[in-house]
């Protein structure tokens, strides 16, 4: 009788201390699926991310590769603009179905395999091409990578003068860092210089009223700021500028 009892009270223990081993082990199990949901869904998340911008669904390889049908190249550049010693490209876009809509602006950057990444667009950065009555604005308009530094210049006598600025990579931004406008008019020549990231804002007029032409230059200290390729228009940036701080 006693051992009909040992033996019935270790069968217990034995069912016992099994079903707590596989409850355990189901646990653990639940913990690590719980774990890696979250790895899993922020791959995919990253993944949906890639492409931001939805005009330019292929962000590498060819240069044709990376720019859709609906575009034609209206000016294009090259030149080392990120400092890693391989030739960049510069391009700016128009539509073939509209050359008087805006133009997109885009920097391809060269990997070591000679492919191209799609690495900045900006749709603000060059004013429109015509004025309301059908004339270009500014010509001849010109593009430029010299020492790293991505440089644009537009002509135009009058009435929009001429409009110069420059960007350069500050680690993985594109900045702007400087603006220089001329605008000649009745009386007067003025020319405007802007160094956002100094704060530091020039004016100098021009008196061409009078035989020895005299100019009078005003330096102001304004607030420093940093303007992104991606959204930067420096055309209405001077002005705000301007309208801010004229005094001569």
């Amino acid at each position: 009788m006693k051992n009909i009892k040992k033996t019935a009270l270790l069968l217990i223990i034995i069912f016992t201390y099994s079903c707590t081993k596989n409850t355990d082990q189901q646990h653990h199990v639940n913990k690590k699926e719980r774990f890696s949901d979250p790895i899993v869904n922020n791959a995919v998340s990253e993944n949906k991310s890639e492409n931001k911008n939805p005009d330019f669904p292929i962000t590498e390889g060819r240069v044709s590769d990376i720019i859709p049908k609906k575009f034609e190249i209206q000016y294009e550049t090259e030149g080392d603009i990120n400092g890693d010693g391989l030739p960049d490209n510069v391009i700016v876009l128009r539509q073939k179905s509209d050359t008087l809509s805006s133009r997109t602006v885009i920097v391809l950057l060269k990997n070591k395999d000679h492919s191209f990444r799609l690495d900045k667009i900006s749709p603000n950065l060059l004013p429109a091409e015509y004025n309301e009555a059908g004339y270009k604005k500014y010509d001849p308009e010109d593009i430029s990578i010299e020492k790293g530094i991505l440089s644009v210049n537009l002509y135009n006598p009058a009435p929009y003068g001429n409009l110069f600025f420059n960007f350069k990579y500050l680690n993985r931004d594109l900045v702007l860092t400087y603006i220089e406008t001329y605008n000649a008019g009745a009386g007067s020549h003025q020319s405007l210089y802007y160094e956002p990231l100094k704060g530091k804002f020039v004016q100098e007029v021009t008196n061409t009223m009078e035989e020895e032409m005299p100019s009078e230059t005003k330096s102001f200290r304004i607030k420093k700021q940093k303007f992104l390729f991606e959204n930067s228009s420096p055309e209405d940036i001077i002005s705000k500028v301007y309208s801010e701080n004229d005094v001569l």
